[in-house]
């Protein structure tokens, strides 16, 4: 039999999930960006240059539509593509200064989204929270078949 507060938490995860997604069908990216796109910046500035097979790997999705995003990310200038220099046929995808900014402008937006929830805990339940949450993501990944977890975390995963 499982621990009580396993089966709340069992419980509490959907109605989290379903927060979750309503939020990220209301928040428009920063200054009208596609916000799944923007999502893509967070490894390129973590990481530096991939390729675009590599960055799909790293998110663990979907090459084609990784490529859409990308596409995207450089048709508004927020990604560019460079040579490879371990072959120069193939390119890496680089964050431009304009990405920088937008990735900027999305976690202050998240920022202030958190700091609108959280304004009435106090520093310690904060402390608390933010670790046990940093925890159970960890676990949460190291749960899953390893060809589905990402490798690396994905802060800000709002999107």
């Amino acid at each position: 039999m499982q621990p009580r507060e396993v089966v709340v938490l069992s419980e509490q995860l959907p109605r989290f999930m379903r927060l979750a997604n309503v939020l990220k069908s209301q928040l428009a990216g920063p200054e009208g960006h596609d916000r799944a796109a923007l999502v893509l910046l967070y490894p390129l500035t973590r990481l530096g240059p991939l390729r675009q097979g590599a960055l799909a790997d790293e998110l663990r999705a979907d090459p084609s539509t990784v490529s859409r995003h990308v596409a995207v990310l450089v048709g508004e200038g927020l990604a560019r593509r460079v040579a490879d220099p371990a072959d120069g046929r193939a390119t890496r995808l680089v964050v431009t200064d304009a990405g920088l900014a937008a990735l900027a402008a999305m976690r202050r937006e998240q920022t202030a989204m958190l700091s609108r929830i959280t304004a009435d805990w106090d520093e310690a339940d904060l402390t608390v929270f933010t670790g046990l949450f940093n925890r159970f993501l960890d676990d949460f990944a190291a749960a899953l078949p390893a060809d589905a977890a990402p490798s690396t975390p994905t802060p800000g995963d709002l999107r």
